[in-house]
């Protein structure tokens, strides 16, 4: 398999790299160590331009080729910021911040990426222009949404974008793509239902909230059982359930949901919108009582564009003999906002059987290092070919 050999070379470095990410993990737009440790290692690496602060963040290295005859100018992303969980692997570079963890990979993302930009300022063995994209906050903060409201595409000229993700289950180092609709959107529910509070054993004397949230959470589910398209995917999730009382004997006042919905197109995206304000206001009005309900669209569908995705599983198959198709995922991407922006491409690669992301024993595989470095370069490389 062509895993460049440089790769190899470095795997210790980039390991090292990486641990020092995990052990010191960084929420949201709080990244500021690991954005700064990344920026010093592309400036130590001979980076054309280095910048800092795009999307408040957000770091952008730029690499020019050998030559620019193409004109062409390709960005490639990883995300830096980390989970608020509590760590449980035992490892010896587990976190040292109570709470936070690197549960997603985006500290292999990071050093993967910066293994890829130490190779290319050193070979620049392409025409044209990479950009290397640091970003923060994927994990619900809409980082890339403000890194492209912060200019990041026109500023630096991107005319093509890729990312990429670990994925446990899969073999490591082999890679999965998929064109068109990929990453579900994913948008917020808060449902506030509020009732007339009083004693448990009085309750005609009361409104019932609790009721009105158990009838909720059944009801919600019948969007995707009963409005949805069966062959369409939608997801609906009511994942937090507090009341205004935790007493054994109080009919409390209001209760307060919170929730996630899942969709593949607009109009199922429009279609839930609708459902879920007209279930829980019907709701409320049935019991006599009121609901205050927010829907926030968050992350859009993140759609992989044909001609990139194509390209993109070419790379793959060049650094693993390759490439699978991939399964839809109702999971939400923020890199969604940056295809929206430019056409391009997300790929998977297999982080072998390892707990799956989001969970307080996953880890990213430091064996998938030299493939993933690979597939960057490869994507630079093989689009902006040196003459």
């Amino acid at each position: 398999m062509p895993i460049k050999n440089r790769f190899h070379e470095l795997k210790d470095d980039i390991t090292a790299w990486r641990r020092d990410f995990h052990a010191h993990p960084e929420l949201m737009f709080d990244t500021h160590r690991t954005a700064g440790i990344v920026a010093d290692k592309l400036r130590a690496f001979g980076c054309d331009k280095v910048v800092e602060g795009i999307g408040r963040t957000g770091v952008v290295g730029v690499i020019k080729g050998r030559a620019d005859t193409s004109g062409r100018v390709i960005g490639l992303r990883a995300d830096m910021d980390a989970l608020p969980i509590e760590e449980a692997t035992g490892l010896d570079y587990a976190s040292t911040q109570p709470g936070k963890m690197h549960a997603c990979g985006h500290d292999g993302h990071t050093a993967m990426l910066l293994g890829a930009a130490q190779y290319l300022a050193e070979t620049r063995n392409f025409d044209g222009t990479c950009v290397v994209i640091f970003q923060p906050a994927e994990e619900g903060g809409g980082g890339g949404r403000v890194m492209c409201e912060d200019g990041l595409m026109d500023r630096f000229g991107i005319q093509e974008v890729y990312g990429m993700h670990n994925w446990p289950g899969h073999d490591a180092g082999t890679f999965a793509i998929r064109p068109g609709p990929f990453f579900a959107a994913a948008d917020l529910l808060d449902i506030r239902l509020e009732g007339r509070g009083g004693h448990a054993a009085k309750p005609h004397d009361t409104i019932d909230p609790v009721v009105m949230a158990a009838q909720a959470v059944q009801a919600l589910q019948t969007i995707a059982s009963r409005n949805a398209d069966p062959t369409l995917q939608v997801v609906v999730s009511i994942t937090s359930v507090e009341t205004s009382s935790n007493a054994f004997n109080v009919i409390p006042q209001g209760v307060h949901l919170k929730g996630t919905v899942r969709t593949l197109s607009p109009a199922l995206r429009d279609l839930a919108e609708r459902r879920v304000n007209e279930i829980c206001n019907g709701i409320a009005a049935t019991f006599g009582g009121l609901v205050d309900v927010r829907y926030d669209r968050n992350y859009p569908v993140m759609v992989n564009h044909e001609d990139e995705t194509k390209f993109a599983a070419n790379a793959a198959a060049t650094v693993a003999g390759s490439c699978d198709n991939a399964p839809l995922i109702m999971g939400g991407e923020d890199f969604a906002f940056m295809l929206e922006e430019r056409p391009g491409a997300y790929i998977l690669v297999g982080n072998g059987d390892t707990a799956m992301v989001h969970h307080p024993e996953y880890n990213f595989n430091d064996e998938i290092i030299p493939q993933g470095c690979s597939w960057w370069v490869e994507v630079i490389e093989q689009r902006m070919p040196a003459t």
